[in-house]
């Protein structure tokens, strides 16, 4: 697949832009186990064109996780332009326009999926940010924001009409946040009615799932959000699966323990231990996730304070499970 002139290597999944979660540390980590393409926290366009610290913080990007994309929000086409330019000094290989998160704080305030319900400003803001840069822009949406109004159909061919390059859509409406399962059958009629490349998000959680929405939606790419929480070698399942037909087991409680730690030393490393060791928490509560006592050990990654009670914890699972 391309995005402009930035080519994505086929049979492979990209690692979705989660709030809180999608950080440099995480993103390099997923690239490591085969993400072919990676999207920043998205980013809102207020803080940045107001020159916020913490809003610049989210666009840091390293040459260890490209190509990736800078996404951005916000409901204003001005400002919204403004803030893809304000990206730029942090070198993203695309720009990326939020508006598809379901979050009330987001879409309560008019971004995010709220534009789902305003087309024609969608429309206006998605032209603004094109033509105030040079680079790809794409949009992420959902089918729409509620089973009365799945608008997918018309917002991905305002898009093309709009110059994006790609259209990422995630197959629930906003009232659906995520669940029930995704409608492959309407990430399929999307991926017919336009000509620009669509990628589809939502259940890809293995290569098997992985294959499904290709086969039944036809979409050209592919990005995973959830199924990577906890779970970074589920592109290196996903790629071995597309690419092979081999089904990769889960790694030993041993290797997921080992993972955990290095991320978690990661993100101490980015943003020093006492921001990381908070943030790490909900990480090492999805990397526990299935294991004998979890329930417990969750508990106990709830109160941790430092590196070394996360590897005292971790070496404890890892013994148990032997």
């Amino acid at each position: 697949m391309k995005l402009g002139n930035i080519e994505i290597k086929p049979n492979t999944a990209a690692l979705a832009p989660m709030a809180g979660v999608a950080d440099r540390a995480f993103r390099e980590i997923c690239v490591s186990y085969g993400a072919s393409y990676v999207v920043s926290e998205m980013v809102s366009s207020k803080g940045l064109t107001m020159c916020d610290r913490k809003s610049k913080k989210l666009l840091a990007l390293s040459e260890d996780e490209r190509p990736a994309a800078a996404q951005i929000f916000g409901n204003d086409p001005q400002i919204m332009a403004e803030s893809a330019l304000a990206c730029l000094p942090y070198k993203p290989d695309v720009i990326d326009i939020n508006m598809g998160c379901p979050a009330p704080k987001i879409a309560g305030n008019g971004g995010g999926s709220a534009l789902l319900k305003n087309p024609d400003l969608a429309e206006e803001i998605m032209r603004s940010v094109k033509n105030a840069v040079d680079l790809p822009v794409t949009v992420k949406i959902r089918l729409g924001w509620d089973k009365d109004t799945v608008n997918c159909i018309d917002m991905a061919q305002r898009a093309e009409r709009a110059g994006m390059a790609a259209v990422t859509l995630h197959g629930r409406t906003r009232q659906q946040m995520y669940a029930p399962p995704v409608d492959l059958e309407m990430i399929a009629e999307v991926k017919k009615s336009i000509g620009i490349p669509l990628i589809g998000n939502g259940d890809i959680t293995d290569g098997i799932s992985a294959a499904r929405m290709l086969e039944e939606t036809n979409c050209d790419f592919l990005m995973v959000g959830r199924g990577a929480l906890g779970r970074p070698w589920v592109f290196s399942q996903i790629n071995a699966y597309l690419q092979h037909g081999i089904i990769l087991p889960e790694p030993p409680v041993s290797e997921r323990m080992r993972v955990m730690v290095n991320h978690v030393r990661l993100i101490c490393e980015y943003k020093g231990e006492k921001t990381g060791i908070r943030e790490a928490r909900k990480h090492a509560a999805w990397y526990i996730k299935g294991i004998r006592g979890a329930a417990a050990y969750r508990q106990q990654a709830g109160t941790l304070e430092s590196i070394e009670q996360l590897e005292e914890m971790a070496y404890k699972i890892s013994l148990s499970a032997e």
